[in-house]
């Protein structure tokens, strides 16, 4: 019914950049918040970014290790969400999991059932 596919991950030196990408097929609510989390081996799965749709634009947030670094980005028309990632650092090392239908509310990001099959960011040297 509903399908999220990632792509964009791999390996990349400490300092690069890449760039996730997400593809929603099955209904684009632009209302609804789409939201990027990682996972590293051992450590819980954490939100790195969100973004909803509001009047007249949207509202966003980051995760504190990301604020500067990362953005998050939408093109309604094309069903796609986007994490741009810079400046990268081996700590960002995680699969990264593409999120929809959930929430962005009160400051914080209420997942939905929707992920994406995770994608694999290497930051090494």
């Amino acid at each position: 019914q509903v399908q999220l596919v990632e792509s964009g991950g791999g390996l990349v030196q400490p300092g690069g950049s890449l760039r996730l990408s997400c593809a929603f097929s099955g209904r684009f609510f632009s209302m609804n918040a789409m939201g990027w989390y990682r996972q590293a081996p051992g450590k819980e799965r954490e939100l790195v970014a969100a973004v909803t749709g509001i009047t007249g634009g949207s509202i966003t947030k980051y995760a504190d290790s990301v604020k500067g670094r990362f953005t998050i980005s939408r093109d309604i028309a094309k069903n796609m969400v986007y994490l741009q990632m810079n400046s990268l650092k081996p700590e960002d090392t995680a699969v990264y999991y593409c999120n929809a239908g959930g929430r962005l509310y009160g400051g914080s990001h209420y997942p939905g059932d929707y992920w994406g099959q995770g994608t694999q960011v290497i930051v090494s040297s």
